[in-house]
């Protein structure tokens, strides 16, 4: 852990000294908590609020890009399947799930991937996922190596959980979790809130932190050790989530691309999914309140949608790329937000509106830092059960029935 003297230099150099005000009133134990934390926050992040460094909002020119469609696939699937199985036997692929986040939405305060989606009997997000693995792991003979990203709020909660149900019947030896990385939140006049004496306020770095965590945690050196060569990255939220499919991966791998990234066809021109297209010529995702109407509404000459193509966060990168990336710096987004913080006098105060910035990077850059990326399209009623909201679209109810309709017992 750095010494006090460091921390102030550290806190000095980004302007920040008043982290350290109150640190004389801090026992032992809180104060060797501020100074780990200062130790591991990541206050480069803050340069980003300069005009010149922020990460412009401004977008290039879009087109629509083809994919591997579902015909496609059907014809090549053996030549898919053998170069995938090749890769998984050989102990080239690994997958990263993504479970930081909580479920408030669904009315739940525990870990989303904790919620129990059964009805006459338990069936947990988690559960379901990691079901989903099995079956690959039972076709193929081998274990995949599965990393967890949890976060600092709910990560010593989903470990137990695991414990508590012995991995779901999957092999421990197989499962690191690790902890997403935070950042630093500020007000708008870029100096660090304070969530108490001790603490700094921070929150998740993004769904683009990924990596940088798996790297800041020491599991880089536990991949290239086991010679991974491809991280197939998903959601917690998607319960039909196939992963390490084996003929996605061959599909990837078949076609020389850099990455790889599952996409299904839009229900409609307004459906609220990013959609992956290129931007400038590189592949990239368009966020659907990003479309003009042009674009949204503009058919092939085959009376498709031009921009037909939605993500549903479940993609393959080769970890060579991704360690080029990170050397390369990551766009960093600063978002407006409302933070709770200490005020003067060491109230805890709650924002009715928006009171400084977060900082975050996104995943749909790390896709726009790939030189090719190969779209494969999966089956809707398959593979796309997601599990946002209470009730409506993308709910819960809408999630069970298309398990029942895949014939997952509920």
């Amino acid at each position: 852990m750095i010494t006090l003297d460091t921390a102030k230099n550290v806190l000095k150099k980004y302007g920040q000294e008043h982290i350290l005000a109150g640190y004389e009133e801090l026992d032992e134990r809180e104060k060797v908590r501020l100074l780990s934390q200062i130790e591991m926050t990541d206050f480069s992040v803050l340069e980003n609020l300069n005009i010149e460094n922020r990460h412009s909002s401004k977008r290039g020119k879009f087109e629509p890009l083809g994919a591997v469609t579902i015909e496609d696939i059907a014809r090549n699937r053996d030549k898919y399947y053998s170069a995938g199985a090749e890769a998984i036997k050989n102990g080239k692929v690994a997958t990263v799930l993504l479970a930081g986040g909580q479920g408030t939405r669904l009315g739940f305060d525990k870990p989303k991937g904790m919620f129990d989606i059964g009805v006459t009997k338990e069936l947990y997000i988690f559960e379901c996922l990691i079901n989903n693995m099995l079956n690959v792991v039972k076709d193929m003979g081998v274990y995949i190596p599965l990393y967890i990203m949890t976060s600092k709020i709910n990560h010593n909660e989903t470990v137990d959980f695991f414990e508590k149900k012995n991995y779901f019947g999957y092999d421990r030896k197989y499962v690191r979790f690790f902890i997403q990385d935070m950042a630093p939140s500020v007000d708008f006049n870029g100096k660090i809130y304070m969530e108490s004496k001790s603490e700094i306020s921070v929150s998740p770095n993004g769904n683009g932190g990924w990596f940088s965590s798996i790297v800041h945690a020491g599991l880089l050196k536990d991949i290239r050790n086991k010679g991974i060569e491809w991280i197939n990255v998903f959601a917690v939220d998607n319960v039909l989530q196939q992963i390490a499919d084996p003929c996605f991966i061959g599909a990837v791998i078949n076609s020389g691309s850099q990455s790889g990234s599952k996409v299904v066809s839009k229900a409609s021109p307004d459906e609220r999914v990013g959609v992956l297209c290129t931007e400038d010529g590189k592949p990239a995702i368009v966020e659907y309140y990003e479309m003009t109407s042009e674009m949204r509404e503009l058919l092939t000459a085959d009376g498709e949608l031009a921009y037909k193509y939605g993500v549903i966060l479940n993609y393959l990168f080769s970890v060579d790329r991704l360690e080029k990336i990170i050397s390369e710096k990551m766009p960093v987004h600063v978002v407006t937000k409302k933070i709770p913080y200490i005020n003067e006098k060491g109230e805890l105060t709650i924002p009715e509106k928006p009171n400084g910035y977060k900082f975050e990077t996104l995943v749909l850059d790390m896709v726009h830092m790939q030189e090719s990326c190969l779209l494969y399209e999966v089956e809707r009623c398959k593979e796309f059960a997601p599990v946002k909201n209470a009730d409506g679209v993308d709910s819960v109810d809408t999630a069970r029935e298309l398990l029942r309709i895949n014939g997952i017992e509920l």
